[in-house]
């Protein structure tokens, strides 16, 4: 009787302690080392979804289009974005190009990039109908505002979040889209872009002409598509409103800088032709990270001192007041510390 009284509770202080941990852990993933008084760091940014992938139509040249249903989605509005996370685990963002008013499924597209990172290869070779998929959003940075006019300007499958804008605009509004690609064949929804226009839209195969292109006092300018169309869109009108494919990543200028890593106690080398992100997974291999794009913010840490540069296409301004998206932000200073 003894040996089983004791048993029993050696057995219980286990399941005592076991759960201890797993409540500490939950406070503070990176515990043993302490808790941020608010967690920011790998924070989720909206809750996951699983839907089904319903439909997968060819829509151009090298562009599918998915569909993915469920039950009473969160509503949307033109120009937001879907996180979705393939089957191998990247995330990739895809601008949503259905119905807002649909809370039955999402809409997305992609163009295959045969020398891109990955995540297009995965959708077109691996994403079927009948697969369930893994999705975090709507979020919306490139929300459409109220204006006198509009200009739009689409290059190839950029005209996906423009798009459902166009279909959005009141009968009588005055805009105008030009929109390019390298032939007819590789532009996703062309015939519909074409319908909704009635004349006012201008197709261009090739490098278009921006300097043809108008914009009146009042008018919105908005432009999606490759980094060199939009580098020469931002020229052309310097208060455009841009959605890119990628962040605007160069080495060009970059600088090697220090990082302190305050609870960890270590100090790190960022070298000009690195990210944060890379030095400090060389001490920290944990350390959480997903698109690698300034995108998906699964990379967020709070910054306590130095002058952070931002490169990122997510963070609120209050958010950037004191944290950062090591994947591609770099310092301003010779230093920064971070709460790692």
């Amino acid at each position: 009787m003894p040996k089983l009284r004791a048993v029993a509770l050696v057995a219980g202080a286990v399941l005592l302690t076991r759960g201890a941990l797993r409540r500490r852990i939950q406070v503070s993933p990176l515990w043993p080392l302490p808790a941020l008084e608010e967690p920011t760091s790998g924070r989720p940014r909206s809750r996951a979804l699983r839907l089904l992938v319903t439909s997968r139509e060819t829509v151009a040249d090298g562009v599918v289009r998915l569909r993915l249903e469920g039950r009473d989605l969160p509503r949307w509005e033109p120009g937001a974005h879907l996180d979705l996370v393939l089957p191998s685990g990247l995330v990739r963002q895809y601008s949503l190009c259905g119905d807002p008013e649909d809370t039955s499924s999402y809409t997305v597209a992609t163009r295959l990039v045969t020398d891109g990172r990955g995540g297009s290869r995965e959708v077109h070779e691996q994403v079927t109908e009948g697969m369930e998929l893994e999705v975090r959003g709507p979020r919306n940075r490139f929300p459409l505002v109220e204006a006198e006019s509009y200009v739009f300007i689409a290059g190839g499958i950029g005209i996906t979040p423009l798009l459902p804008m166009l279909r959005a605009l009141p009968e009588h509004t005055e805009w105008r889209l030009l929109y390019a690609g390298r032939d007819r064949a590789s532009m996703p929804f062309l015939e519909e872009v074409e319908k909704l226009g009635r004349g006012r839209v201008t197709v261009v195969t090739g490098r278009p002409d921006l300097d043809a292109l108008e914009a009146g006092e009042g008018a919105a300018v908005y432009a999606c598509g490759p980094e060199g169309l939009m580098a020469a869109v931002a020229e052309r009108f310097p208060e455009v409103r841009l959605e890119r494919f990628a962040p605007r990543t160069s080495s060009d200028g970059n600088t090697e800088f220090e990082v302190e890593l305050r609870r960890s106690g270590r100090t790190l080398t960022v070298p000009a032709d690195s990210t944060v992100l890379a030095a400090v997974r060389r001490e920290l291999p944990d350390t959480a990270y997903s698109c690698e794009q300034g995108f998906c913010g699964t990379c967020q840490q709070r910054v306590l001192e130095g002058e952070i540069d931002h490169r990122d296409e997510l963070l609120t301004d209050t958010e950037r007041a004191d944290s950062m998206l090591i994947c591609v932000s770099r310092a301003r200073s010779d230093r920064l510390v971070i709460d790692m």
